[in-house]
């Protein structure tokens, strides 16, 4: 066997799994720079699960405890953190989304885990073919289903942490069922192989119709506000009427501010939908010089109006995890 075979076996697999999603998501919501950063938290990730799991079986952990249970509590925790940081700050806008981030960050973390058997001489060809379709493509796919399962409860419920534990439990089970090798490694790295790609197809069908349908009602009812607010009817709209009431708890000039607020928004809101739409189509547009200054004054009017202003506009401006997320999207293409 010759040395190119085990880097060749256990890293290609799970890269080209992974350039598998980025190429089916047509919308492409994930960023190369993104899906990067991603894979290198897998690499740091793997780096501090190494020195925890060292450090468990010094303290007198039986390796096999260690294998079974506490790594994989301790590797999904570690890799799930990044998912909870993107979900949390709005960066994570569909499932599909919460996928990619998720197979990339275990990517990374096989990337590195791999690389060290490879250095202490794990051998065979068997060996190298299981840990690469198999273990490699393991830890990307519990990643992955950790971000599916948070993405779908917190869009429901809220980014509370608690909403995170379900889908890390689920990665935690199927990582621990796995080091606990019930089936030859050869077979169950076929039966991963096998069933991943129909889990893959359906979160992408789901995300698919899901970035359809918000395109459609966003589109038609950031057009409409922006509308009333240009034709100077927006005061006469139950919208407009609210935002009048705030003046009993804001001073005038800060209400104002407001109204340039959710306009900006709505604006960055349509520029990204656009975007999007755009990029279905195979169009790569540049951005619009005028998105920097649309993002300085945002900037300037987030501190003029404050937290509790924000906290007040929430009924006008649909502020959910998608239209924070088309905003970052739109701030990554500057």
């Amino acid at each position: 066997m010759t040395p190119l075979f085990p880097l060749l076996a256990g890293v290609l697999p799970v890269l080209l799994f992974l350039a598998a999603l980025l190429i089916l998501d047509s919308y492409k919501l994930t960023t190369r720079r993104a899906v990067l950063r991603s894979i290198g938290w897998g690499l740091v990730a793997a780096g501090i699960a190494y020195v925890v799991n060292a450090s468990l079986l010094r303290a007198g952990l039986d390796s096999v405890l260690l294998r079974r249970y506490a790594a994989p509590v301790v590797e999904e925790s570690l890799k799930a953190a990044l998912l909870v940081m993107l979900i949390r700050r709005g960066r994570v806008g569909f499932l599909v989304d919460a996928a990619i981030h998720g197979f990339a960050a275990g990517a990374g973390f096989a990337l590195v885990e791999n690389a060290y058997y490879a250095g202490a001489g794990a051998a065979g060809a068997g060996v190298w073919i299981a840990r690469g379709l198999g273990t490699a493509v393991m830890h990307g796919s519990a990643t992955a289903i950790t971000g599916i399962l948070a993405k779908s409860l917190t869009e429901r419920h809220g980014a509370s942490f608690r909403w995170f534990l379900p889908g890390l439990g689920a990665a935690i089970f199927l990582h621990s069922l796995w080091n606990h090798v019930v089936l030859n490694p050869l077979v169950s790295a076929a039966l991963l192989v096998a069933t991943m790609p129909l889990v893959v197809a359906f979160v992408f069908e789901r995300s698919e119709r899901a970035t359809e349908a918000w395109l459609g009602e966003g589109l038609d009812g950031d057009v409409e506000l922006l509308e009333l607010i240009a034709s100077g009817e927006f005061r006469h709209t139950h919208a407009g009427a609210y935002l009048e009431s705030l003046r009993a708890r804001f001073p005038g000039p800060v209400v104002a501010d407001m109204l340039c607020w959710l306009q900006i928004h709505l604006e960055l809101g349509l520029r990204a939908k656009g975007v999007l739409l755009a990029r279905a189509a195979g169009i790569d547009l540049p951005v619009d010089p005028a998105v920097r200054d649309a993002f300085v004054e945002m900037k300037f009017l987030d501190r003029s109006i404050g937290p509790t202003g924000k906290l007040a506009m929430m009924p006008l401006w649909r502020g959910s995890g998608r239209d924070l997320w088309q905003l970052q999207l739109l701030a990554e293409r500057r």
